[in-house]
């Protein structure tokens, strides 16, 4: 394994894989761009810019951007993946027919696998060989990929069980205007990561039903307390909910104007149908696939978390918005400091 990486492929090309490698890029890598979609490739490459998915930010001519994934990881040192939770495994699969042995990965996937609710680094581990789990990294945090691409001050986490490797990509992914920390809490980063979209729908219907900013901020704390309870039920650490990946990232989506789980929660609270919603969408909203895994995990694991059963109620159980607020407000008293 190298000592320093300086050809880094990123798989996925939204509008977050795209402001990786504008940023990768930017500090000097060779960095090669996977895009699912066509276009995508046909305008990074014509315009060196990603008109679908992250339209008006000039992409580094040193960027390149490929279909092919075999193309995509030739000569690699490193891999950053970037493709939405309902594609990564399929992806995977023809990942590593074409890999010609193993690579540091870092997922910045923020999701859990709806059918399985299994967490991304569990689904990799499913795919790839043996000999790259140990070298499996998260990344995750407070981070809207239009301010990366700009560079705007941002910072996130990065974690995984192998600490040397750890350093290495914090020096990699390092900036003066990218700060990166690192964790060993796999479970509690990716937990955070992905419940977070979860509670920034719930935010949207707060706001979109004009309930004011005190109901938000109840719910954004209740939501921090039903993410740390099933942490702890998964063996996460409990104060890694109260970092970057976790309240950082949690108080961004629920509030940002950028997030598009709390736009969509606003559009529902609006009484808007979720699929006409989506519909008009070009980007993806993990919230609405993690919402069903979580409720699964909640239900495995035994754990207590009124505001995903609701949420999940209201998406698919069509539960009008006003009514699960409605019951979340009259359920029976309890000790705040029962969370745990």
């Amino acid at each position: 394994m190298p000592t320093t990486f300086n050809n880094v492929s990123v798989i996925g090309a939204g509008a977050w894989g795209t402001a990786l490698a504008k940023h990768l890029a930017e500090k000097g890598l060779a960095v090669r761009l996977w895009a699912y979609e066509h276009d995508v490739v046909e305008s990074i490459t014509t315009s060196h810019e990603n008109s679908v998915f992250l339209k008006g930010i000039t992409l580094p001519r040193s960027l390149t951007a490929t279909s092919s994934l075999v193309e995509a990881i030739q000569d690699c040192q490193g891999i950053v993946f970037a493709v939405p939770s309902h594609a990564t495994r399929s992806v995977l699969r023809e990942l590593t027919s074409s890999l010609p042995d193993s690579r540091p990965l870092v997922c910045a996937t923020k999701g859990i696998e709806e059918d399985s609710a299994k967490l991304m680094t569990q689904v990799m581990e499913d795919e790839l060989p043996t000999s790259m789990h140990r070298s499996l990294m998260v990344l995750s945090g407070p981070s809207f990929a239009s301010e990366l691409a700009l560079g705007r001050p941002t910072a996130v986490c990065l974690a995984g069980t192998d600490d040397v490797l750890v350093r290495r990509f914090q020096d990699v992914l390092m900036t003066p205007t990218f700060r990166v920390y690192a964790d060993r809490d796999v479970i509690g980063v990716q937990l955070g990561g992905a419940l977070k979209n979860v509670m920034a729908l719930a935010a949207g219907v707060i706001d979109g039903l004009d309930l004011g900013l005190n109901a938000r901020a109840a719910l954004i704390t209740r939501g921090l307390a039903e993410t740390i309870r099933l942490g702890v039920a998964m063996e996460a650490d409990p104060r890694t909910f109260y970092g970057l990946s976790g309240v950082g990232d949690l108080v961004l989506t629920c509030t940002g104007t950028l997030s598009r789980n709390h736009a969509v929660g606003v559009q529902l609270g609006k009484g808007e149908r979720l699929e006409t919603i989506l519909g008009g969408m070009q980007a993806v909203a993990e919230g609405v696939r993690t919402a069903r895994a979580a409720l699964t995990l909640a239900c495995r694991y035994h754990v207590d978390m009124p505001i995903i059963q609701e949420i999940n109620a209201v998406l698919y159980d069509n539960k009008s918005c006003r009514k699960a607020v409605s019951d979340l407000m009259e359920r029976d008293a309890k000790p705040e400091k029962g969370w745990i």
